[in-house]
Parts: structure tokens; C-alpha cells; sequence
């Protein structure tokens, strides 16, 4: 990347040293890294691999996130924030059924054999790791409070069961996609529970 930032925060001072601003853009560094994680899981992911990615030399990167373990749970958070922000714009902006909106945006039938990245960490990692496990959990409750305010706005909390279930449905769908099971399968298996969980 070229140019040069014009707004360096004191956590990036911290993370540079003194008087060395980095000369690269943070977020697009960390959106390469979690491109890597999701392709190919923590333990598959080398520091060559994110290093030459993130376009940073070692000590760069080492500089701007400690270690491999400290980027891959920005990179998770990060991952995170980006997700509920577009489930919620999806929320918002639906044109009709925004449960059948949230519903499919969480499946993505269309969509590859990746699967969810956090979906597959948690399954890699969360039962010997608390963090990620803990980035996980807060991520489908965050999932499961947009479900709810849309089934109810004014007592979300009186419907967090059945919002805990739409969620899980369609996330359960990620497992069929990264099977191969084709998109057009995985559209109507989310509409059949749907109608058994709307009745």
C-alpha cells in the first residue's frame, strides 16, 4: 500500500515506538490476516503466510501485533464487529420478512465452502482456548439479540428462545454448505424449519 497516514492513534504510537509511525493501513492489514485464518485455519496458517498477506516484513509485524495468537483474535474481533454490523444493516434494511433476510445472510447458500470464520474457530479451537471460545459466545448473542428485537421489539428478552433457535438454524445450515450440499437444498431447508418454527 502507498501513502502516507495522516492520523496515527496513541495505540499505534505505542505499538511502533516512539516517533515511528507505521507506514501501512491497520485495517487493511488485518482484514489480509483474517483472509488467511479463514482459508486456512489457525494451526495451517504460518507466519510466512500472514506476513506476506499482510504485505509487512517481520519486524513490522511483530511491531504492530506481538505475535501470532495476538493477531488472530483481532483478527476474530474484527471479523465479529464486521458481522453484526452487516446482519444489522440486513436487519434494518430488509424489504419484507427480515427474519427470512438474517436467515439467509447467516447461511449464505450462495456462498463458498469456507463456512463461517468464527464458526470454524470455535470448532478448531474454543474447547482449549477461553478467548476465542468467549469471542464466539459473544458473537451468536449478539446474533440472537438482533433475532429477537426483530420477532419482538418491545420484550425482546420474552423471546430470546425462539430467536436462539432461528439463529442456530441457520447457522447449522453452514455445515451443509461446506459439505457441498447444494445452495438451492440449503434455501429450502431453511424455509421448512422456518414455517415449523413459525407455527
Amino acid at each position: 500500500m502507498t501513502g502516507t497516514q495522516t492520523h496515527t492513534s496513541s495505540s499505534e504510537r505505542r505499538a511502533s515506538g516512539p516517533g515511528r509511525p507505521r507506514n501501512f493501513d491497520e485495517a487493511t492489514a488485518l482484514e489480509a490476516a483474517m483472509k488467511e485464518f479463514w482459508q486456512k485455519g489457525f494451526e495451517a496458517t504460518s507466519l510466512d503466510d500472514l506476513t506476506k498477506a499482510m504485505g509487512l516484513s517481520r519486524s513490522s509485524f511483530y511491531g504492530a501485533f506481538g505475535c501470532k495468537q495476538s493477531l488472530f483474535i483481532r483478527a476474530l474481533e474484527h471479523y465479529s464487529r464486521t458481522g453484526i454490523r452487516r446482519l444489522k444493516e440486513v436487519a434494518d434494511t430488509a424489504d419484507g420478512d427480515a427474519i427470512e433476510a438474517m436467515m439467509m445472510a447467516l447461511s449464505n447458500p450462495q456462498g463458498g465452502q469456507e463456512g463461517c470464520l468464527l464458526v470454524n474457530c470455535i470448532t478448531e479451537l474454543a474447547p482449549h482456548d477461553e478467548k476465542v471460545a468467549e469471542i464466539g459466545r459473544r458473537h451468536l448473542e449478539n446474533i440472537e439479540e438482533i433475532f429477537a428485537h426483530i420477532i419482538d421489539p418491545q420484550n425482546p428478552n420474552d423471546v430470546r428462545d425462539r430467536a436462539s433457535a432461528y439463529s442456530s438454524l441457520a447457522i447449522g445450515t453452514l455445515a451443509l454448505r461446506k459439505a457441498g450440499i447444494p445452495s438451492d437444498r440449503i434455501a429450502n431447508t431453511l424455509k421448512q424449519a422456518r414455517s415449523v418454527l413459525s407455527t
